[in-house]
């Protein structure tokens, strides 16, 4: 006995399209054959969903299997079969499923886009391709946000036509051989097998009058301006998607994805870690001994920092909300100020006699890292 359709999905009868996607993209994703190669119950259980997920999302056979079951699809079941007298076809509309549902997931290049045609399913539209590039802002674009407007060359719908392909005036004309399905179907042994026309190159349609301009394809190659808005705190190798300005899709598919990477140019006084700011700062023997207030900049100007007495070169000394904006956020990173001391490359006579009379009053005693590193020194070869 085949198991019924709603429990193989896990779903209610009442269950949406949505629900009946979500439901059968969770099962697939479990049970497909290349998750589990060799697996031959798992081969099994694909095949029953994929039927499930057919059936049940085209609402004439839906109805059918709603009011008799799995004799809808049986030879001379439940009051004729609409189908034909073969019983379940799942070549017929598998290519839509699979194009809808396995397209991100197993590198397929999902298929989005509508159905249409009579008497059966054309192929799907194919989004466009995503287009990737690169933007370089400075740091100071970066700290406050900046819209910058970029050229890219990309391929187009075709205003002339629509993108249609189709001289203005007329029409697509429906292909004969696959009768507006975009495929073909043939038997092989107990499997119904489908393949895209070669007549309409899987279309579903035939142009006998191309456009002028486009020469049939419905597209066109062009150059276009972009505005593109980047927010404060972006950094290096963060990228922005901007959703349908990639490349034109085919046969009705929407244009795919524009990607965005942005690269933060260096800066001359200031460095980055995430969203602190790092900055050196100078400072003099005398104001590291004695302490001091100093000047240091900052991206919204000039901030006073209070330098304590006795500090050593190197010391981290922190400016609360003067660092980078968090992205979405008002909040914003500190800026980290690291004082490095400065010795003079140039001395009078009598400053360095003043530096010697100061280095022989006992100065070792007010020097701490000088005095651990000896005593540590001491302790090594003791």
């Amino acid at each position: 006995m085949k198991k019924d359709y709603y429990e193989l999905l896990g779903v209610e009868k009442s269950a949406t399209a949505d629900e009946l996607k979500k439901a059968y993209r969770k099962k697939a994703v479990q049970f497909h054959p290349d998750k589990n190669p060799g697996d031959k119950t798992a081969e099994e259980k694909f095949k029953e969903v994929s039927e499930a997920y057919e059936v049940l999302t085209d609402p004439q056979k839906k109805q059918m299997y709603d009011q008799y079951g799995h004799a809808a699809f049986s030879q001379g079941g439940g009051g004729g079969n609409p189908f034909g007298g073969g019983g379940f076809q799942g070549g017929g509309s598998m290519n839509d499923i699979f194009g809808d549902i396995f397209g991100d997931i197993f590198g397929g290049g999902g298929a989005r886009g509508g159905r249409g045609g009579s008497g059966g399913r054309r192929s799907r539209g194919v989004a466009g391709a995503d287009i990737r590039t690169q933007i370089d802002i400075t740091f100071e674009e970066a700290s406050r946000g900046v819209e910058k407007i970029i050229t890219i060359p990309r391929t187009v719908s075709c205003e002339t036509c629509k993108g249609s392909g189709a001289k203005p005036g007329t029409h697509p004309e429906t292909c004969k051989t696959c009768q507006g399905r975009g495929e073909v179907h043939f038997q092989q042994g107990f499997f119904a097998i489908s393949r895209p026309c070669s007549d309409c190159n899987g279309t579903g349609q035939k142009i006998k009058d191309p456009c002028v301009d486009c020469r049939g394809s419905g597209k066109l190659k062009k150059r276009s301006q972009i505005a593109v808005k980047i927010p404060a705190g972006i950094d290096t190798g963060q990228r922005l998607k901007l959703a349908n300005e990639g490349e034109a899709g085919e046969n009705g598919g929407p244009a795919g994805d524009l990607y965005v990477v942005i690269r933060v140019l260096d800066h001359e006084i200031f460095s980055r870690d995430e969203a602190d700011i790092l900055c050196d700062v100078p400072i003099t023997f005398v104001q590291a001994a004695l302490g001091a207030e100093v000047e240091v900049p900052t991206l919204d100007g000039k901030a006073k920092v209070k330098i304590p007495e006795g500090t050593q070169s190197h010391k981290i000394l922190r400016l609360k909300g003067k660092g980078m904006p968090f992205i979405g956020s008002p909040s914003r990173g500190d800026q980290l100020v690291r004082v490095i001391i400065e010795t003079p490359s140039k001395l009078s006579k009598e400053q360095k006699e003043m530096l010697r009379t100061f280095e022989g009053s006992g100065t070792e005693h007010t020097h701490p890292m000088h005095k651990n590193f000896f005593e540590k020194v001491r302790n090594l070869f003791e």
